[in-house]
């Protein structure tokens, strides 16, 4: 290891001089971004996306988590920019890779965005810099896919260049847990990379944790999101198991949650969304397929979550069929569309999955939700309707979001048949209501 290398970067990061880069300001990158300038870092975003790079240097954020008063004053104060051009890495002594790492319809790692950026970011660098992908991925990514890419440039990752993982753990919404406060795991190619990779995060974020190379950090990531998509999976199955047999499933659950051990609740719901958990798990499975293993549970649970928007559509027909009306040409109203409660981000909402389904059996759909004013489901523009009216002049009012700024009393009061995925309405009896 080149220690002049090394000793110059570690005294650039701890005493703040280091000019830290941020690639990808999307949920993870921006709140990173501000955390860093926060603590007096210099911090320069690099987007694709001219809008949110002329959002940034306005002082304007468009991160629910993040106040736009945060980053207007933090851009104010010449600690925090965004630029479209790669060529600023030439001038950074830190860069954190937070780009999208989606799924193909093939079930395999799209890594287009990744490959990209570390091209990029491989044309700028330099001998000091510290490269930290954040990225979702595969275990192998940063030692197959990246290290190659910067050794091709002459610099030997561990002495010229280091290279960690670290993965991202945002929770949008969560108004305990950020990012200044989750604990933040990092895994180098070297152990010096490791060092000045938990050198860098122990300046802005409250817990560090450093593991052994960047293979295990990233299998950290999958483990965390397969565990929660396979008991979602298996909750999701009883809930159906429950419907055939009559029982109550939400009273099941809360009743098994008193044991004091042994045990955690986790509930059923309309389908899987956001970015993580209904993809992660299918990086692990593309990755031990190529080691001849199957991962059976990770694809049964995939299976069954993928399943729920349909069961919520037979759901729907069966309730309406007890009224003695046909899904086609019913007016069928969904109640929340973002992935989870109180958040403006639909990426892989179940919700579009029932509109998209309900609109194919003939149903009239629309919806309203607080934080979304307007959704394309398969190419078809809708608009959020006040909810009061919607609810009243509806056949069915389906609730898939249960964000809590919504006056449940009044839509039991007002609509005249509701479907409710997310047992938002567990204060209320009334034969009208149909749960999950």
């Amino acid at each position: 290891m080149s220690t002049n290398h090394y000793n110059s970067l570690v005294e650039k990061i701890k005493n703040r001089t280091a000019h830290v880069g941020v690639v990808g300001l999307g949920y993870v990158g921006l709140p990173l971004a501000v955390e860093f300038a926060k603590v007096g870092f210099t911090v320069t975003g690099i987007d694709v996306s001219e809008s949110k790079v002329n959002q940034i240097n306005q002082g304007v954020s468009y991160i629910q988590d993040v106040p736009t008063e945060e980053v207007a004053a933090l851009v104010q104060a010449g600690r925090l920019k965004a630029t479209t051009d790669f060529a600023a890495v030439s001038g950074m002594d830190t860069i954190n890779i937070a780009v999208p790492t989606p799924l193909r319809k093939t079930k395999d790692p799209d890594m287009s965005y990744v490959v990209s950026a570390s091209q990029s970011i491989a044309e700028h660098a330099r001998p000091g810099l510290l490269i930290i992908l954040e990225s979702t991925t595969y275990p192998g990514t940063t030692d197959e896919l990246i290290q190659p890419m910067i050794e091709a440039k002459g610099l030997k990752v561990g002495e010229d260049v280091f290279l960690c993982f670290s993965p991202e753990r945002v929770d949008p919404g969560n108004p305990n847990f950020q990012t200044h406060n989750i604990p933040k795991v990092v895994g180098g190619i070297t152990a010096a990379c490791t060092k000045a990779g938990a050198t860098l995060y122990q300046q802005a974020l409250e817990t560090v944790v450093p593991v052994s190379s960047t293979r295990v950090a990233e299998m950290v990531k999958l483990l965390e999101n397969t565990f929660r998509m396979i008991n979602i999976g298996m909750v999701n199955e009883l809930a159906m198991m429950c419907e055939r047999i009559n029982i109550n499933v939400w009273e099941v659950i809360d009743a098994a949650a008193t044991k004091p051990f042994g045990f955690m609740p986790f509930y059923p719901g309309p389908g899987l969304g956001g970015h993580c958990i209904p993809i992660d798990p299918f990086y692990l499975t593309w990755k031990t397929k190529q080691a001849g293993i199957e991962a059976r549970f990770i694809e049964l649970a995939g299976y069954i979550n993928g399943s729920m928007p349909h069961f919520v559509v037979d759901k729907v027909q069966n309730a309406l069929n007890e009224q003695c009306k046909p899904l086609k040409g019913s007016n069928v109203h969904i109640l929340g569309v973002a992935y989870k409660r109180d958040i403006d981000d639909v990426r892989e909402s179940p919700a579009l999955d029932i509109m998209h389904l309900l609109t194919r059996r003939g149903a009239v759909v629309t919806y309203s939700d607080p934080y979304i004013p307007s959704i394309d489901v398969e190419g078809v523009k809708h608009q959020s309707l006040p909810i009061d009216a919607a609810v009243a002049s509806s056949d069915c009012v389906v609730i898939i979001t249960d964000h809590k700024q919504v006056d449940y009393a009044s839509v039991v009061e007002h609509a005249r048949l509701i479907v409710d995925t997310r047992n938002a309405l567990k204060k209320f009896s009334d034969p009208k209501i149909f749960r999950l």
